[in-house]
Parts: C-alpha cells; structure tokens; sequence
C-alpha cells in the first residue's frame, strides 16, 4: 500500500514588482517521487507538470536538508506545522518558501466512482425505516377511519417502551398522554372534517412510567376528494427537554453564586452580547455610566457614546478569548470621577467542541487593599494614575531578573518608551485629562505585554517595559507592534481626539551585558533620546554594553557620525579582489568606510573607533544605507565603469539583517542606476547568519529577486561554517581571516580551507581567500584552486574616487576622467 502526501508550497516573501505567484501543491508519494502537480509549480518553479511528474522532490529543493520528509521537519509537519525550505529554480536562482502538510492519504483512501440518484421513499428497504425511527427516535402511526384501526411503526412502541405488537385500544393509547387527552381527540375531529394538518407538543408518561416531551403532529390522508385515512410522526424531544432543564439548573446555580458574593460577576458571548450579570456589577456599571443594562444588550452599542471606555473594554474580553486567563489591576474612572480600583479575574467560556463562545469575569474591589496600611507598600511600589509599576519597584524588578538571567542563558530585552510632544497635551486639555489619557494608554499597552514580562511608568510621559526571555527578532518585532498601538491609539476629549506618536530605545540583554539596573535604563534613555533626534516615532535598537566599553565611545565620536551622516560625507575607499586560480576580466571591489575626523589636520575614524558607537546608538543600519547611497551616486557620474565593474561588496550589519525592509531599499536605489543589480553583492557575517539562518535566508531570498549577489563572510570562523556554506542560498563564500592566517605552514587550516572550498563549488558558489599578507599564502590560495583573493599582498585599500576612469582626449571630446 502506498502513501501519498500532499504539500502546499508558499514564497515567503512575494516580491510585489513581480507577477503574482500562487501557491502551489505537490502530491509526494513515499519513496520522496513527485506523482502530481497543480497548475501554478511552473511559475513557482519554473518546471512544466510533465517536468516534474515522476522525478524526486530533490529536484526542486536547495540541498538534502530541505528535504519534507528529513525527521526535523517531518516532526513539524506532522503536527500541522509550516516549515521554511529552500527550493532552486529551473533558472538556477534560490527562493525559501513555506511548506505545510495538506493531506496524507493511502491508496485504500481513494473513493470508488460513485453516483446519486433519487429514490422514491416507498422503494426503500423497510429495515432503513426501522434504523431512521432508532436513530432520529421518532414513529409512525396511521388511523384507517372507515374501521377506526390505528396501525403504529415499531418507533411508536419504542417510544412509549413497550413491547412491539403489545394490543392497545385507542383510548388506551391515549391514557400515556393524560394531561392532552381532549386535546388529541378535539385535533383528531378536526382534521377528519376540515383536513386541516395538526402538530402538538406534550409531555407523555412511557410504560416504565418516564417523561417523555413529544411533538404529535398529523395530517389528512384523502382518496378521491374524501379523507380515508390519518397518519403522522411523534417525534421525541426528551434530549432537549433534559437540556433545558439542566440548562435552567446551571442558570439558577450561576444566578444564586452571582448573588452571593459582592463582586462584580458579568458573562459575554462572543460578540459582547450580555449572557448574565449580578446586581453589584449593574450597579457599578449604571454609576460609572448612568446606562441600565440588560441581559441580551451589546456591550459595544451601549458605550457608543463612550469611545475610550468602549475600546478599552473591548480590548480586554477579547484579550480573555484569545488568552483563556488573564488578571488584571485597574482603577475605573469616568470623566474624572474617582471610582474603586478592581482586581479583574477573566475566563473564557469554550463549547463542546472547544471552541470559544465567550468570557466570564469576577471583578473584587481592592481600593481598601491598595489604601490601607496592609498594602501600603502598594502605594510605595505602583504608579497611582495608571496603577503600573514605579520606577523603584521597575528597578528593583530588573535588578532580581539580571541576578537570574545567569541560571536561565536568556536574552532579554528592555524597551524604554517616551510619548512624542506630549507636553501639549497638558497645555490643551489639563492635567485631569492627561492623567485619563495614560490611564487608558496604560491599560492598552498591558494588553499587549506577556504575563511574564514587567511594565512600568517611569515618570510622566515615559514607560519602561522589560522582555524577558525573548529573541531578538521578536523583541523588535513587539517593540514596533508597540510604537504603532500608541500610535493608533485615539483619546476623545470635548469632541476632538487626542492622538500622538512615540520614540524608543530597545536594548538587548545579552549574556554579557551589565547587571547594573540604572546602567540598563541610561543606555536605553540614549536609545531613546536618538530616536527623537533621528525624527521621532521610531525605535532604535542596540545590544547593551559594559561600563568600560560605553564609556570609551566620546560625545565628539558620536557626534562626528552624525554630522557625517547627516551630511552625506563619509569617506569611502575600495580594496580590490583578484582572481587567483584563472583569470577573469573586470573589477571586483569590496567598499570600505571611514568618518571624516573632527579637524581638518585629524585623523578620520576607523571602523574600531566608530561601529561600536554605530551598533550603541542604533545608527548601524542608517550607516549601511548610506554608504550604499555614496557608492551608488559616485558610480552614477562615471557610466564608462559599467561594463568593468563586475563584483561591488558592501558588508551588512546586524541590524540591516533584521530589517524587513532593506531589499526594498535596495531594490528602490538600484532603479535608478545604470549599473545592473547583478553586480553588487551583500556581505553576511558568519556568526551572524549562524544565529539567526531562518531571517539570513529570508533576506538572501528577497535580495536574490532584486537581482543582487549575496556572500557569507568570515566562513571557517565556527564548526557550523560548513552546514552553512552548503546550504544558506548565498552564491559567494569569504574565508575567515583566521584560517588564512598561518595556511602557508599549518596543514590543518588547509584542510579547512580545502573543504570549504570543495563544498561552495559542489553547491555552485565562488570562494574568496581573505588577508593574503604573503607571497606563500598566495601560492598556497592558488595550489587549493580558490577563485578570488584579498589581502595587502594583492591590493591595498585606495580611496573610491581612484576607481574613475582615465580621462582620454578625442577628437569628439573628453571621456572619462
């Protein structure tokens, strides 16, 4: 028996300039052979249907790795997973796309050619009869009036439970429905002298003398204009009788445990319809809003006129139907009314098959809690506007968390968030409005945060929130889903909105980051204070670093970098790349940069001096963009250098890496220049890509279909350089300098070299020996047959503008130059 499964293939990252590629299935039998495609595998992979039916999968797919049926990804698939995989195209470039399971069947699985067709009900087979009256529990019955005989089905005796044949007179048929009996007989009457159809509902006493709730109904059954006969259903109904009494049972027990207790108990569906509340909830909710609610009322319809309070409720019930459980600590306020603070415990209320169909949540009164001397630490710990942490308890929070973070091997964020030009706020609408502006601000936010993580007021208009345990990808991912809830978020207020945006500062904690709290918050404050700088609503993101190393970056340094690139000045050089094992017409540059020194008689910085203070002050990625930008407007004034360039290199830091948006750069800057895309190549670091392979293959994908070549530099510098060198779709690998350092006499960096270099040609990628200081390292590089080579032995770093062309005088004038 064979089996079959079936995938769905999907691009990770569409390129929008492009036609639309649809996703595509593959039915995959189990020895890993194509056995059917749909339509759209051509424009996915550009192979026709007939291309690939009968080959293995392995003809679409990067490497051996990417193979659906590999135990890493099959244990994913398996649980109803995606997985990202690398495919090659027919034309030969990578793509990642996601791939999930759809169905796996087996050849016993495949339904038999099969018709319907209709049936008269007469021709059915009388035991199909026999089995519907069991399953559906219902019975017939017929009344032949010229001999006044009454004819039951087997269902009829079931439903009375007694013994099929059992001999039974009208009249005592109709002692088991005592309480209906003048009714029956008076539709029975009816129904023979107007033909008029019948349907009662009763409640009858069974043989064994059970209730049962039925519904009789009846209808004339006429030959020849005349009626001859009766006949009908009685169909039993006692399921959803004792449903709904156990129903009224569970509505008077919630209505009794409502009542006993002085919180504050309402019920929603899921649409936010009223399902129960106890009268203290009434009560608060009346006083709060001078609203009378009533069970079966919208929440959303009864705040319309409530617009903050409206979406803040709105945003907690459904934060309780996608978390299950959650407790929350608010004050409820309206218009500046001071009302109790509130202890929010929320549930959710799931069906019988799961699923969600609502929320319940008990509310308990805390105010003498959070007022009196047993919780006067409360006050001492808690903002009293918004009810979030302080910044006493904040500190004290993340002192105990940096003290564990050695047990756990984490990484940690810390998000310092300040409100842009909220000082206006205060001038427009006063302090009392302001202070409900955070409030609900503050309630917003904590919707978002993880139970486990901490969010605090620092002061005014700044909020502090620490991410424990958190990748770095997905802490900026939710400090930008938090930049933008601030910036979405509207507070009404006399019929304007107030609406405002927010900077940040994240900072990533690390293993050897300081342990020192106030250290954390003064880097995340300069983060921050960056962000306001560069322009507001924005985040900049760094890994925080030791006092020693924070210190050496001076005031001018930073301020150097900025003016440099404020101003469009950095200083770029290029250092060339020579081909070592054939020759190869061309120029190959790698671009390299300094800033410009404070004085004219100064030394400019080198990149030890000046990329520390960059990845600090979360400039690395701006830094990256410019220089691009200055080597692609110096390249546009010299068009004659566009059939001699063949190789541009521009090394990428780690925050352009997790950038969603740097292949759009790119693709947006190489529209206007002459140059094809094809010739510039992105360099990766290594211990990057070997930290984050899922978002290096992601933006090597969206690179690869802007056009632009993309390299793995410092390869050889780890043992996880030779998976990466197989099988991240990168089409040039850079030896680290470490290997390179002593090949000419070390035979075990040789080998080293040496496999590497036979892995990147069997995967169809060029290889580049770096820190070729020496004539033996030459000689050795060309003995291994390694493509290109860099080092001061081949060329030394010379400024940008030495690449121009000759200038040459012809009779039609001057080129070049």
């Amino acid at each position: 028996m064979r089996a079959v499964k079936e995938f769905l293939i999907q691009r990770y990252r569409p390129d929008p300039a492009s036609p639309v590629i649809h996703p595509t299935l593959l039915r995959v039998d189990d020895d890993g052979c194509i056995i059917q495609t749909d339509r759209h595998a051509e424009s996915m992979f550009g192979y026709t249907a007939d291309d690939l039916t009968g080959h293995p999968v392995q003809r679409v797919l990067a490497s051996r790795q990417d193979d659906p049926f590999a135990p890493a990804h099959r244990h994913h698939l398996d649980n109803g997973q995606t997985v990202l995989v690398t495919f090659r195209h027919k034309d030969g470039f990578f793509f990642t796309a996601s791939l999930g399971l759809r169905m796996e069947m087996r050849d016993s699985d495949r339904a038999a050619n099969a018709a319907i067709a209709f049936k008269d009900s007469s021709e059915m087979d009388s035991r199909l009869l026999k089995l519907a009256e069991q399953g559906a529990g219902f019975g017939l019955w017929e009344l032949d009036l010229p001999t006044n005989e009454i004819s039951w089905s087997d269902g009829m005796y079931r439903l009375l439970e007694l013994r099929p044949g059992t001999e039974l007179t009208p009249e005592q048929a109709l002692f088991y429905c005592q309480a209906g009996q003048n009714r029956v007989r008076a539709l029975f009457r009816r129904c023979i002298r107007t033909g008029q159809s019948f349907s009662l509902e009763l409640v009858m006493t069974t043989g064994r003398q059970r209730l049962q709730r039925i519904t009789l109904a009846g209808r004339a059954l006429k030959n020849g204009g005349r009626v001859q006969k009766l006949g009908g259903v009685m169909v039993n109904h006692s399921e959803a009788m004792r449903h709904d009494h156990a129903r009224e049972q569970a509505q008077r027990i919630l209505q009794a445990t409502a009542s006993a207790t002085p919180d504050l108990v309402v019920a929603v569906d899921s649409s936010l319809n009223l399902l129960h509340f106890n009268t203290p909830w009434a009560a608060q909710f009346s006083s709060a809003f001078s609203l009378q609610p009533r069970p079966g009322d919208n929440l959303t319809t009864l705040l319309k006129e409530f617009p903050n309070e409206r979406r803040l409720i709105e945003r907690l019930w459904q934060r309780a139907f996608d978390r299950g459980h959650f407790i929350a600590e608010m004050p409820l306020n309206r218009q500046g009314e001071g009302l109790p603070v509130y202890e929010f415990h929320f549930q959710d209320i799931r069906g019988s098959q799961g699923e969600v169909i609502g929320a319940v949540h008990v509310a308990k009164d805390i105010s003498k809690r959070v007022q009196h001397s047993g919780s006067g630490d409360y006050r001492m710990r808690h903002d009293p506007i918004t009810g979030l942490m302080n910044r006493r308890s904040f500190v004290e929070h993340l002192e105990r968390a940096m003290k564990h973070k050695l047990k756990r091997q984490s990484v940690d964020g810390l998000l310092l968030v300040d409100l842009d030009n909220f000082e206006h706020f205060n001038e427009d609408a006063g302090s009392g409005t302001c202070d409900r502006y955070l409030r609900e601000l503050a309630g917003l936010l904590g919707l978002r945060v993880r139970n486990r993580d901490a969010l605090a007021r620092l002061s005014g208009d700044t909020f502090a929130l620490f991410i424990e345990n958190c990748p770095e990808p997905r802490a900026r991912k939710l400090a930008e889903e938090i930049r933008e809830q601030i910036a979405q978020f509207r507070f009404e207020w006399q019929g304007r909105q107030l609406q405002t945006t927010a900077s940040g500062g994240l900072l990533i904690l690390s293993q050897d980051a300081p342990d020192a709290p106030e250290r954390l918050l003064t880097q995340a404050a300069d983060l921050c204070h960056t962000a306001k700088t560069s322009g507001r609503n924005r985040i900049h993101t760094a890994a925080a670093v030791t006092g020693e190393l924070a210190s050496s970056g001076s005031d001018q340094q930073l301020e150097q970098l900025r003016q440099a690139l404020d101003n469009g000045e950095l200083i770029l050089e290029f250092q060339d790349l020579k081909p070592v094992a054939s020759v190869t017409w061309g120029d190959h540059i790698e671009i390299l940069c300094r800033v410009p020194g404070a004085g004219a008689q100064d030394a400019p910085l080198t990149p030890d001096q000046f990329l520390p203070i960059a990845e600090r002050f979360d400039l690395a990625k701006r830094l990256d963009r410019q220089v691009i930008r200055q080597t692609l407007d110096f390249l546009g004034q010299y068009r004659l250098l566009e059939p001699r360039l063949k190789y541009c290199g521009f090394n990428l830091s780690l925050a352009t890496l997790l950038d969603d948006t740097f292949a759009d750069f790119m693709e947006q800057v190489l529209a206007h220049s002459p140059f094809q895309a094809q010739c510039f190549c992105l360099e990766i670091r290594e211990s990057h890509a070997s930290q984050y392979p899922d978002e290096v293959a992601v933006l090597c994908d969206a690179l690869h279909q802007v056009g632009c070549r993309v390299a793995l530099e410092g390869a050889g510098a780890s043992v996880e350089s030779y998976s990466l060198a197989a099988n991240l779709p990168v089409d040039i690998i850079k030896l680290d300098r470490r290997i390179m350092s002593d090949l000419a006499s070390d035979p075990v960096q040789q080998i080293m070299v040496d496999a590497l270099h036979r892995i990147a040609e069997a995967a169809g990628k060029e290889t580049v020996a770096t820190f070729i200081e020496n004539d033996e390292t030459l000689r050795k590089v060309r003995t291994l047959g390694i493509h290109f080579g860099q080092g001061y032995r081949l060329s030394r770093p010379r400024p940008l503008a030495e690449l121009k062309p000759a200038a040459v005088n012809l009779s039609t004038g001057r080129i070049g130059g």
